[in-house]
């Protein structure tokens, strides 16, 4: 989360620095009240629907001092024999209450990238925890929790579906209803500050290793492998990126390197702990080139992509990628490191014996949860435009954070005081006063910041 919320306040214009970073804020704090109160057990919880588990809280220390459970994760023989008992960590339900929320949460940041810079924040503000309960966790409960996916062997080992593949279909389907930003914005709208970018970016980075280490729920020999696929692959796909920017632009794009890093990290999430590391290369290899030839040819030809004005180009980083990950994970799921995470015994990627039909699974899985973000994401907004509009006015759009909050990024004169006509007299410099007299007259105003005219 900090992370993001560095990253999303540096890597858009000066004036929606400020947005940009709470927005990202204000869904954690939101999100996760909603999570104990109600999503966590719909999410993990005890079956209600084959996509949805049983809304109740999490709060009562009966509850969360128990030994963690998933109830609803058991996998039976067609006989009704138990092939694999529920997941039960050996901690707290607590522990895996607030783990289980992190994910969460970082899908809805994530979300957030597609509409930044025009969203209105109190539609925002509605929007965060009602998209979490509807749709994030029937995603959650479908491949994770217990659901027919999970219990058909769709493999989604930590979120390339339930979390990159929801979040860019949802801020894409999102980014439709809003409606595009300002034309002046659209057209330029570069990081305020590439630094701090660059440093919001390597926090994602480090923090992918939680991320992708603690989907096994412990300590085991495939955190391990999924660690190091985990950063080979980003590695792979950020070099794969860069290197098609100078091949086809003549420069390294900094820039282009963080979506290349996103990229492979999104694309390794669904099979980290299941893949051979020169797998993870490979798929660094595609994730760095397919969403770059997405992002950077097929936008431009495609009338869709270019009508729906996606601010951080989610839908090609995190959709595109996602996909392409689980895809590839049913083609390189490797049947030994498989056998640890999966509750489907014998369950591999095709190039392993499995035959085409877990690729048919794949696709399945993201076919399902394609369908329900554009479905309960349009629903949402469109619900809350009955009573909020989705958009700031254009007059507001013009001034960015100061209209939306009445704060700005940066005090870059005055201590961040603005300049009040009716306290201060205006200077007039017409050449024959000295510099002695006009310093004088600062002095005598009390500001450092002052309006001059020449």
């Amino acid at each position: 989360m900090p992370g993001l919320v560095v990253l999303y306040g540096s890597i858009v214009k000066k004036k929606w620095a400020v947005n940009s970073a709470f927005m990202a804020l204000y869904s954690f704090a939101s999100s996760l009240i909603v999570w104990v109160l109600l999503a966590y057990r719909m999410a993990f919880g005890e079956r209600l629907l084959p996509f949805w588990g049983k809304a109740g809280p999490a709060l009562g220390q009966s509850y969360l001092i128990k030994r963690a459970s998933m109830p609803s994760t058991t996998h039976f023989f067609h006989n009704g024999t138990v092939e694999s008992p529920m997941t039960e960590p050996f901690y707290a339900q607590a522990t895996l209450v607030i783990f289980e929320f992190m994910y969460a949460a970082i899908t809805l940041i994530l979300l957030a990238g597609s509409v930044l810079g025009r969203m209105n924040i109190r539609a925002w503000m509605a929007f965060s925890p009602l998209w979490l309960l509807l749709s994030y966790t029937v995603g959650a409960f479908s491949l994770w929790g217990g659901g027919f996916l999970y219990q058909w062997g769709v493999i989604d080992y930590s979120g390339g579906y339930v979390i990159h593949l929801s979040s860019g279909v949802a801020g894409f389907t999102a980014a439709y209803w809003v409606g595009p930003r300002l034309k002046c914005d659209r057209e330029r709208f570069s990081p305020n500050n590439i630094l701090l970018m660059i440093a919001g970016a390597g926090l994602l980075w480090l923090g992918w290793s939680g991320f992708n280490g603690g989907a096994p729920y412990a300590a085991n020999l495939t955190a391990s492998v999924a660690i190091l696929n985990t950063h080979v692959c980003a590695a792979t796909s950020l070099l794969t990126w860069t290197c098609l920017d100078v091949i086809f632009f003549g420069k390294p794009s900094v820039i282009g390197a963080v979506q290349g890093m996103m990229t492979g990290l999104v694309c390794i999430t669904p099979g980290a702990g299941l893949v051979h590391t020169w797998a993870a290369i490979l798929m660094g290899l595609f994730s760095g080139s397919v969403a770059w030839f997405t992002m950077m040819i097929l936008h431009k030809k495609w009338s869709l992509l270019q009508k729906v004005d996606d601010t951080l180009a989610v839908f090609h980083t995190h959709a595109v990628a996602g996909l392409l990950g689980g895809v590839l994970t049913g083609f390189l799921a490797l049947p030994e490191l498989s056998s640890f995470d999966l509750p489907i015994s014998g369950e591999k990627g095709v190039f392993y014996g499995s035959g085409l039909l877990q690729i048919f699974k794949q696709l399945m899985g993201a076919l399902f949860i394609i369908l329900w973000n554009i479905m309960a994401t349009t629903t949402i907004l469109l619900s809350i435009g009955w009573f909020i509009p989705l958009r700031m006015p254009d007059n507001e759009l013009m001034i960015g954070d100061d209209a939306a909050h009445g704060e700005e990024a940066y005090a870059l004169w005055g201590d961040g005081e603005k300049f009040d006509a009716t306290r201060h007299e205006t200077i007039v410099h017409n050449g024959a006063a000295g510099d002695n007299t006009v310093q004088q007259q600062l002095s005598n105003l009390g500001a450092r910041g002052v309006t001059i005219q020449l």
